[in-house]
């Protein structure tokens, strides 16, 4: 790591705020859409310390994490580590993060929609996806169950004596 600058609380990096006071393994795998072991490969590419407290980043780190994620497969990172391989339009490998990352996947599922494929239509009915069960769980609304029938005062009186 080259000159430590002073602590700081919250640092931005990738357009996410993260809390100063984590390792910066943990710091990076707050980003949506770089996990644990991304944030691990990371820090052993660019030499940084995991261990160390992503307050004590400088601003030159973070620039070259920035980097390094928009551009992983020139840094020597193994395409089965990124997130989106094969783009349907494009055909490449790429690895998203933050709001690029929501925006393809909510087109992901437009797309499926569209094409009125089983996936698509799971997701059009609200309904589970990936082959959960469907009895029991996943309801929506008032929850059902089984109650007991008042009791009249006949009806109690009738239940003490017998």
């Amino acid at each position: 790591m080259s000159v430590q600058q002073s602590f700081r609380q919250i640092i931005r990096v990738l357009e996410t705020d993260i809390d100063g006071s984590l390792p910066l393994i943990y710091g990076l795998a707050e980003v949506k859409g770089l996990g644990y072991t991304f944030s691990l490969a990371i820090t052993r590419i660019l030499g940084l310390d995991p261990n160390t407290r992503i307050g004590y980043l400088s601003d030159e780190d973070v620039k070259k994490i920035e980097a390094l994620v928009k551009n992983p497969s020139s840094y020597g990172l193994p395409s089965w580590m990124f997130n989106r391989r094969k783009d349907y339009a494009t055909g490449k490998d790429l690895h998203l993060v933050g709001a690029e990352l929501i925006y393809f996947v909510k087109e992901d599922i437009e797309r499926e929609k569209r094409v009125k494929s089983w996936r698509g239509v799971r997701h059009a009915l609200g309904l589970k996806v990936r082959g959960q069960r469907t009895r029991t769980t996943g309801r929506l609304g008032v929850t059902v169950g089984v109650r007991k029938k008042r009791q009249g005062p006949q009806q109690q009186q009738q239940s003490k004596q017998g």
